[in-house]
């Protein structure tokens, strides 16, 4: 026979209601308590019955997450630490990737309220204000993730990309960097905002003020990073180092420097943003400003879960620190060549041919 419920407490030795707390994700149960009881009910294979849990606490168990694509490492580890954190609380995710599409993202939130999810998790393209606060007038706790959506009537958990920005723009600067080049996301959306932000802060510190013409601010799309980097190579005043504000852009950027034969750090200072295991195995391995993606997924998941278990989240920012992790790819700029005095009564040197 299928273990129950009530098997589950016994071998967990903890009463019936505990097991069933603990299973549904509910914080007043302490996280040791929660881990026991679930490793022993996969342990007995036991299984909810979600459709009668729906019934009698009028939850599906369900919660939607929907975010624009999963070639971003910082969402790809958002995604796993969301979803093994709602498994182990006994909620399964819908995962809806809208590809920044806002027709596409707002066919996906009129889904998740048809079936009656309990939450939705947004990285959001900014286009469907309304469609997100319906889904909240209907009961639906919804988050907005990463990227804080203007209008929205609920919290935000969010890096601190201003300060990241601010931190790495001062790494240069500290270097003896002046002509500092960035490639970012469009003002449009929270990180593009507050990453461009906290570059243009940071030079206002020392004096200084964003070239337009080493400034880059676009889609988050791979090929428009290739594109960036590109252009920004063939400046007429080639920067000396470079600041990548988004996974996209980085992944774009770098081959085409790898390409392009130009020695980092000695030719261009590089940073970039949101770390991943790619940039550490890079050569050399990338300076990076990391914005806590694993804090983020379990920050977000934490709040739901008492939204879910009946407490009221203030539409207010929550923010996870960035921290700035400095490895070979940046270095003091290349120092111009020294013209040397001929003595007196000797001609200028001249190249042969």
């Amino acid at each position: 026979m299928a273990a129950t419920l009530r098997d589950v407490a016994a071998a967990a030795g903890v009463s019936v209601s505990t097991a069933s707390r603990a299973l549904s994700g509910s914080s007043e149960i302490s996280e040791s308590t929660r881990l026991r009881v679930s490793r022993t009910a996969r342990s007995l294979g036991y299984r909810r019955n979600l459709a009668a849990a729906s019934l009698r606490t009028r939850r599906s168990g369900l919660v939607g997450l929907v975010l624009n694509n999963l070639v971003n490492n910082t969402f790809h580890t958002v995604v796993e630490a969301v979803q093994r954190r709602l498994v182990a609380s006994g909620y399964q995710a819908l995962l809806c990737i809208t590809n920044a599409d806002p027709a596409v993202e707002a066919d996906y939130l009129r889904l998740l309220r048809d079936h009656q999810v309990d939450s939705v998790l947004i990285v959001g393209t900014g286009r469907n204000v309304k469609e997100v606060n319906e889904l909240r007038a209907s009961g639906i706790t919804v988050i907005d993730l990463i990227r804080e959506i203007e209008g929205s009537q609920g919290p935000a958990v969010l890096a601190a990309d201003r300060e990241g920005a601010v931190s790495a723009t001062r790494h240069l600067l500290d270097l003896g960097h002046r002509r500092i080049a960035f490639v970012g996301g469009p003002p449009e959306t929270t990180s593009g905002r507050d990453r461009y932000a906290g570059f243009v802060q940071a030079l206002g510190d020392a004096g200084l003020t964003p070239d337009a013409d080493l400034v880059r601010r676009g889609p988050f799309e791979v090929a428009y990073g290739a594109r960036a980097m590109g252009e920004l190579l063939g400046a007429e005043r080639a920067p000396t180092a470079l600041m990548l504000a988004n996974h996209e852009a980085t992944y774009g950027a770098l081959p085409v420097l790898a390409r392009s034969g130009v020695d980092v750090p000695s030719a261009l200072s590089v940073v970039a943003f949101e770390d991943m295991p790619l940039l550490e195995w890079w050569s050399p391995p990338i300076t990076v400003v990391d914005t806590g993606a694993h804090e983020l997924g379990r920050l977000a998941v934490e709040l739901l879960l008492r939204s879910i278990d009946g407490q009221e989240l203030k539409p207010r920012r929550y923010t996870v620190g960035a921290e700035l992790v400095v490895r070979s790819s940046t270095a003091p700029p290349p120092s111009p060549p020294v013209s040397v005095d001929p003595p007196p009564g000797e001609p200028p040197a001249t190249e042969a041919g």
